[in-house]
């Protein structure tokens, strides 16, 4: 009962704050003489808002999902620059709605040419660390990182291209996929022929990945884990393994899965560095306790969309970058693709090629 309560209450806010923001759109489609038929106007503003729904309902309905995706930036900035135009209106001498307006629909407008830039443009960011760690047969160690790719209908095949190139043009020596690699439910990885793109992953030691929230939405982890196979990548489900005598990698279940082992049943005893996958951040003094030399997470996708990060911050200990935990180098990546919109305002896709020394 209490969940129903709480249902009903976060619609309404929700449909409240879609009606604030349908208001002051027709204000100014008013003040420019352009707003005909009111009944079509908010039946079709409630559909698209909730098309997160629609799009849910039936495969036939897929445009909705997609649809879903651009209002989350279009409800979130929307309600951002529509407050802030009726604050000039009510509190400054300037009341000319239809200036007003305007400038903040041309600003909406510039905001998400500048989120798709920097969604699609991938950096990749370079670190260095002294692991105070002796590898048996190595002396370095050059890996890639990245996470989050919410490889689907939006970030598609032609952005994973982008990533096997920038990760390729590093010749790291290992890589790390550290989860949320497809969009919920990976049949379009599928169709899309995604696997084939992937499989031109260059490294010494191979790719490794662990799973994220986003696989465990989609409900299809043995399909999941099976096309990752077919494109050369190792998924690592609660369990560690040695690679060549050099390193100790964990990949932990996302704690999405309440069953998942704890981190000390993973621990095994060789003096080798430890590396450790976990999607989430939520926990890093365990791991830095336990004698984990690099951990490696994501998840938290820097807020994606300015000014969730300062959000992010609040619930992460770290929620981006790099921190030096004890003896511990924790690695928390915003993300190669995106979720939802394909926009980033305030962060930037990504993947880091950090460099290792042991002595």
């Amino acid at each position: 009962m209490p969940k129903v309560i709480g249902g009903i209450l976060l619609i309404s806010i929700y449909s409240a704050l879609t009606f604030y923001l349908g208001w002051g759109l027709r204000q100014w489609l008013v003040a420019m003489e352009w707003f005909r038929y009111p009944i079509l106007y908010w039946l079709v503003l409630y559909i698209i808002a909730f098309s997160i729904i629609i799009g849910r309902l039936h495969e036939s309905l897929r445009v909705f999902s997609i649809i879903s995706n651009y209002w989350m930036f279009i409800f979130e900035y929307g309600l951002l620059l529509c407050m802030a135009a009726h604050l000039i209106i009510w509190s400054s001498p300037f009341k000319n709605v239809q200036i007003i307006g305007s400038i903040a629909i041309a600003m909406l407008f510039v905001l998400s040419v500048v989120g798709s830039y920097l969604a699609y443009s991938p950096v990749v960011r370079h670190l260095e660390i002294t692991m105070d760690k002796k590898s048996s047969n190595l002396e370095s160690l050059r890996v890639v990182v990245a996470s989050d790719f919410h490889l689907g209908v939006l970030s598609h095949k032609k952005h994973l291209q982008r990533f096997v190139t920038l990760s390729n043009e590093a010749k790291p020596d290992i890589v790390f996929l550290v989860g949320d690699i497809v969009d919920d439910d990976p049949k379009w990885f599928v169709q899309e022929g995604m696997a084939d793109v992937m499989k031109k992953l260059t490294s010494t030691y191979g790719v490794y990945g662990v799973l994220g929230n986003h696989e465990y939405y989609g409900k299809k982890i043995p399909e999941f884990v099976e096309e990752m196979e077919n494109a050369n990548v190792k998924i690592l489900r609660d369990e560690t393994i040695r690679i060549d005598n050099a390193l100790l990698l964990t990949g932990q279940e996302d704690r999405t899965n309440k069953d998942r082992k704890q981190l000390d049943a993973l621990k095994l005893t060789d003096d080798l560095p430890w590396f450790v996958m976990n999607h989430t951040s939520n926990n890093i003094n365990t791991p830095a306790k336990m004698g984990v030399d690099f951990h490696m997470s994501g998840h938290t996708h820097k807020g994606q969309l300015w000014p969730n990060q300062y959000i992010t911050a609040r619930v992460f200990e770290l929620d981006y970058g790099y921190k030096m935990k004890g003896k511990m180098h924790t690695l928390v990546s915003s993300g190669f693709g995106f979720w939802g919109p394909p926009m980033r305002i305030g962060s930037r896709s990504e993947l880091w090629v950090v460099d290792i020394n042991f002595h």
